[in-house]
């Protein structure tokens, strides 16, 4: 017959184990109750791993849960590219492509409503004569593009490497990739000469700029390879200046771990947080940081681990990058009414 005290021990055993494994962890700040959301929906424009390069849509009421629309197939067989939508001078959509990096012609698409696409135009930057990389191969990756509404003007920006990889040695191909970029007022006509971004000299892809707060930010990924001696490559960092168009400050330390890319950065639904989503690739999962202040410090959040009460996001699995905008309602239920 057991003693009292044995029976309490194994009782607390009991209790400890529940306890640690049902745990409910806390949620990612920045929720809003029913009704008062300032963000009230979100779009995930991106491709797939079986797919690579065409357009899908996930969408999302509370930018942490996303569901995949149109039963998992294409929502526009026409476009290609890794997607990046901005909202232009004109209150529509535009979103960007190229067919691959061997492809110079910059692809642009425009929408009334995220659903039923035009092409707007095509661009092609001329890559030779810049005067701060004249050492520029022919190639282009991943444009993305950004409206600034204090200047009336879009940047288009780019990466483009300046070598070619070699036998043993093909991330040198990657290291050299510097971000370029034009401007334009309409889409259709663009400054005459690309420009390097950032003045500091450190290989960068995945750019995008956002503006808040009355600065100018630059979230991009770190394209060296990590090293002891080169600790933050293949992560996420941050910098910010006070002009469109900089200099920009250097980067920040990572936010995400290494071998993250295609960072996307979206605000809470109650607007007093961001959310920092960023691919652990080759096409495995997401990873999400959160931060009251854009510049930090930020912390990583559980999910994705097919734990309940871990997942405090989560994502349909084969997605691979693209863009996340916030939506309205009305947006929001036309799409998931559309597809």
């Amino acid at each position: 017959m057991k003693s009292l005290k044995s029976i309490i021990t194994q009782s607390l055993m009991l209790l400890m184990f529940f306890t640690s494994a049902h745990a409910q962890q806390p949620n990612p700040p920045g929720g809003a109750l029913s009704g008062k959301a300032i963000n009230q929906a979100y779009l995930f424009a991106h491709m797939k791993q079986s797919d690579y390069g065409r357009l899908y849509y996930s969408v999302s009421n509370d930018g942490l849960h996303w569901e995949e629309l149109n039963e998992g197939n294409r929502v526009f067989d026409d476009y290609k590219g890794h997607p990046d939508i901005c909202k232009g001078h004109d209150g529509r959509y535009y979103i960007v492509g190229n067919n691959s990096d061997d492809d110079l012609e910059i692809h642009i698409w425009v929408s009334d409503d995220l659903i039923t696409w035009e092409k707007h135009s095509n661009y092609t930057p001329i890559l030779k004569d810049i005067p701060e990389y004249k050492d520029a191969l022919q190639r282009l990756g991943a444009p993305k593009v950004f409206y600034d509404e204090a200047s009336k003007q879009y940047v288009l920006t780019w990466h483009t490497p300046h070598k070619n990889g070699v036998k043993g040695d093909t991330e040198r191909y990657w290291q050299s990739q510097r971000t370029l970029y034009v401007t334009s007022k309409d889409l259709k006509t663009f400054s005459k000469t690309p420009h390097k971004l950032f003045e500091w000299d450190m290989g960068t892809i995945d750019v995008f700029i956002r503006k808040i707060q009355g600065k100018y930010y630059a979230i991009l990924k770190d394209e060296r390879y990590p090293t002891v001696e080169w600790t933050t490559g293949k992560t996420i960092r941050i910098c910010s200046s006070d002009s469109l168009l900089g200099p920009y400050s250097y980067p920040s330390d990572p936010i995400s771990p290494n071998f993250r890319e295609a960072p996307m950065l979206i605000p809470s639904p109650d607007n007093n947080y961001w959310y920092m989503y960023y691919e652990q690739y080759p096409g495995v999962s997401y990873g999400l940081s959160v931060s009251r202040n854009v510049n930090g410090p930020w912390y990583q959040v559980s999910g994705n681990t097919n734990f309940a009460d871990w997942d405090k996001y989560k994502m349909p699995e084969t997605l691979r990058h693209g863009c996340m905008i916030t939506i309205s309602q009305e947006e929001y239920d036309n799409l998931k009414k559309e597809y």
